[in-house]
């Protein structure tokens, strides 16, 4: 083709065009090929040693165009994190425990960083201040947070112009569980929450809470024709809409939540099974992503569905 080009002038005119056309279409080619590929993401995994943390590591390390950057955790401290992490190669990357060291260690990187919180509720504003004075941005998956932190981290990260993701949940099938019962909260005027877990704990847990909290927040109210609102064997009201939650707490039962609606005649069922942390690493990853984009905090992984 560049021999037919070169040689154009002998032949008649109506090639000519012709050549224009495959010139500029070898020079856009050309253009696009030389676009400087995207630098990773650097991931910090704050709380490590946890099972999230672990899961996290292996799925940052696995996921493209991302990388971990560091390891924090009051446990193991000294370790290799691939190592704890059971990976095939050691990652050379200690864990320790100095938010500080490390966020100060990899802060002249140009590349973007993120830190992803799984600590405690009483840690996450002075966390998510230490990134932001370092430039980074935050993912918090700290089940509980009070409402007050979560404003006090919002005015922080407007101040600042950095984004922060808070997730009260990174199982996107929890988000596609909630989702659905809105849905269905227009069709039917009955609903109760019944949720088991393995081991105890606070009850309701945050993804009933989360669930209930929804319904409730679209002015329909449930339950009507229940007479046993003082029984307690009839679960929990959440809100002020007759959203009841019942919580099971029974060795070797899978985390589930199961959302019940019917009407005479008919029952509809949305349930949602947590067999472990893998199944928030799809998530994870989602959060890691999108939050290097914001400036400002958002509440909620659903905003990214």
């Amino acid at each position: 083709m560049v021999a037919f080009t070169c040689k154009s002038h002998h032949m008649p005119n109506f090639f000519k065009p012709y050549k224009c056309v495959v010139r500029r279409r070898i020079y856009t080619y050309i253009g696009c090929s030389m676009q400087p590929s995207q630098s990773n993401i650097k991931v910090v995994i704050n709380g490590a040693a946890k099972e999230i943390g672990r899961a996290a590591v292996v799925a940052v390390t696995k996921a493209r165009g991302m990388e971990v950057a560091g390891a924090i955790d009051a446990c193991l401290v000294g370790e290799d994190i691939g190592k704890v992490c059971d990976m095939d190669e050691p990652l050379e990357i200690p864990i320790i425990n100095d938010l500080t060291m490390v966020l100060g260690s990899i802060s002249q990187s140009k590349a973007s960083t993120v830190v992803v919180d799984f600590t405690d509720p009483s840690t996450v504003y002075d966390n998510v201040k230490q990134a932001t004075a370092f430039g980074m941005k935050s993912v918090v998956y700290v089940p509980r947070l009070k409402p007050e932190t979560v404003s006090a981290l919002s005015a922080l990260c407007d101040k600042a112009t950095m984004g922060c993701l808070v997730a009260p949940t990174l199982s996107i099938g929890s988000i596609l569980l909630q989702q659905a019962a809105i849905s269905a909260s227009f069709h039917y005027n009955n609903v109760e929450i019944v949720e088991s877990r393995a081991n105890s704990g606070d009850f309701p847990s945050q993804d009933a809470i989360q669930i209930a909290n929804n319904l409730t927040n679209l002015g329909q109210i449930y339950n009507r024709e229940d007479i046993s609102t003082d029984i307690k064997a009839r679960g929990q009201v959440v809100g002020d809409d007759g959203v009841r939650v019942h919580s099971m707490v029974l060795p070797g039962l899978p985390s589930s939540t199961t959302v019940y609606f019917s009407r005479p005649g008919e029952v509809y069922t949305l349930k949602h099974d947590v067999i472990d942390a893998q199944c928030l690493m799809p998530g994870l990853i989602l959060a890691i992503r999108k939050v290097v984009r914001l400036k400002n905090l958002v509440y909620g992984l659903e905003k990214f569905l």
